[in-house]
């Protein structure tokens, strides 16, 4: 049987592809006509085509288990999420505000700190942070930007609004299979593209080579870009190397550089030691260098923050950045944004309690059965409570966590987000709940994705959607509709 929807419901929720049993979104109105024409062997062999392509072109993730780390296929979902370009651009104008908002904060921390002076922000929060660096203190980065590549999550809410819900400034991951998903459903559903007006994705990783190559040392045409990551079983690894691979930039590990005795960074190659410009980094601050940081470490380089102090070497995103990747942090942010820029924030937050303050956390506490409370430097989905899917022992054991260490959790109320359609067995479809990763880039230009990462909860009902937790992904069209 081909898709009849009129038969799909989207239970009260805000559906990104149909407004009313059988009506479709205008963006979503050629996606929902094609679809609803293929007939159910058809549907089916689209579907095993995807799956094969993902085989073809190794897209993989890995987890972390007790057993250890297992690799596995990227769980994508056939059918398209798509939103209005007169939409997006409202959205894209408000995270640039936001990235810029944030980098003036993060430069501000590590200089004159007026926002603390000026009774912006407490100062306890940041002398509390466990990602402020005091080594940072008095370094000016390029540009005097510290965050160059931001991963903002969003939803959107029962009114169809988008809201921000946390800032992904450290090492933030997920753009490769934005560009996968594009890739493979061009190949499975080729005619769409032909006929339906979806914006193009592709410049991310030329635009990504042009934001690092503007922060090189040197002013040489062709500055030595590199991507430093953790090794093979890090997570996130096949990004690392897709990305080095789309940049033409050399994929290293920390064992692959060395730092001079004039503090200049090279990478040594089978014709020798080759200078470094500019590293993409993609290891936490605290095994970025041994000499300073943790002492064991052996994914950093000795000697690389004395190379960066002296402006001898760029890192991206810059150690420090993530002290703005906070969650208490963020639900400053309209603050930071009225504050830095004298502007009305253009994207809300979701509605945040700080269980440091007493009035909240006592709400917190009376409430974890109805709120998600989450710890403030985690990332991942670990570390949370669900509390409508929770049980009393969970939330038994986040009420001591919180009354310990209140500075470290934020909750936050359950939202109802929104569904798209989403194959399930036997080629029915039913809502599933999601997100939207967009990734923004700062460094002499601003520039944002064409849409971004949309991450799926396989699982009905559930509304965690990250790839650790068992979601999946489909691609995003961002639709001109106004296009004759």
């Amino acid at each position: 049987m081909s898709i009849d929807w009129k038969q799909y419901d989207s239970g009260g929720f805000f559906d990104e592809l149909i407004s009313s049993p059988g009506n479709a979104r205008a963006p979503a109105r050629k996606l929902a006509n094609y679809l609803g024409s293929l007939d159910a062997d058809e549907l089916e062999k689209r579907r095993l085509m995807a799956e094969a392509t993902i085989q073809e072109m190794g897209v993989s993730f890995t987890v972390y288990t007790e057993e250890g780390n297992i690799d596995r296929a990227w769980p994508f979902d056939l059918i398209p999420r798509t939103i209005s370009r007169k939409q997006w651009d409202k959205t894209a104008a408000g995270l640039k505000q936001r990235l810029r908002a944030l980098n003036l904060f993060i430069n501000d921390l590590y200089h004159d700190q007026n926002v603390i002076r000026d009774g912006i922000i407490p100062r306890h929060l940041i002398e509390n942070s466990v990602n402020f660096r005091p080594e940072c203190v008095g370094v000016s980065p390029p540009h005097g930007v510290w965050a160059h590549i931001c991963g903002t999550d969003l939803v959107r809410d029962g009114d169809g609004e988008f809201y921000v819900l946390e800032d992904n400034l450290r090492v933030p991951s997920g753009v490769s299979y934005m560009l996968e998903n594009r890739a493979i459903t061009k190949r499975v559903l080729p005619e769409l593209f032909e006929n339906d007006n979806i914006m193009p994705i592709d410049d991310y990783p030329a635009q990504l080579f042009d934001t690092l190559a503007a922060l090189s040392p040197r002013k040489v045409k062709q500055p030595e870009i590199v991507v430093l990551t953790p090794g093979i079983f890090n997570s996130a690894y096949f990004e690392h190397a897709f990305l080095a691979q789309q940049m033409g930039a050399e994929l290293v590990e920390g064992s692959d550089l060395v730092v001079s005795d004039d503090d200049k960074v090279f990478m040594r190659t089978i014709d020798g030691l080759t200078r470094v410009d500019v590293i993409y980094r993609r290891i936490d601050d605290l095994f970025l260098d041994p000499e300073v940081f943790e002492k064991d470490s052996v994914l950093g380089v000795p000697g690389l923050m004395r190379a960066w102090k002296k402006g001898n070497v760029a890192l991206a995103n810059a150690p420090g950045a993530g002290v703005a990747d906070d969650k208490v942090i963020y639900a400053y942010v309209p603050q930071l944004i009225k504050y830095y820029l004298d502007e009305e924030p253009l994207l809300r937050n979701v509605q945040t309690y700080l269980c440091e303050n007493d009035k909240d956390r006592a709400y917190v506490l009376e409430n974890l059965d109805k709120l998600v409370v989450k710890p403030a430097n985690e990332s991942g989905g670990y570390g949370m409570l669900v509390g409508p899917h929770s049980t009393k022992k969970d939330q038994a054991k986040f009420a001591e966590l919180i009354k310990s260490n209140p500075r470290n959790y934020i909750a936050q109320p359950t939202l109802a987000l929104s569904t798209a359609p989403t194959l399930v067995d036997n080629n029915r479809l039913e809502p599933r709940h999601l997100d939207l990763r967009p990734f923004i880039l700062q460094g002499k230009d601003t520039y944002v994705t064409t849409g971004g990462l949309t991450r799926v909860a396989m699982r009905k009902g559930s509304l965690v959607v990250n790839s650790s937790q068992g979601g999946g992904s489909k691609d995003t069209w961002i639709v001109d509709t106004e296009v004759k």
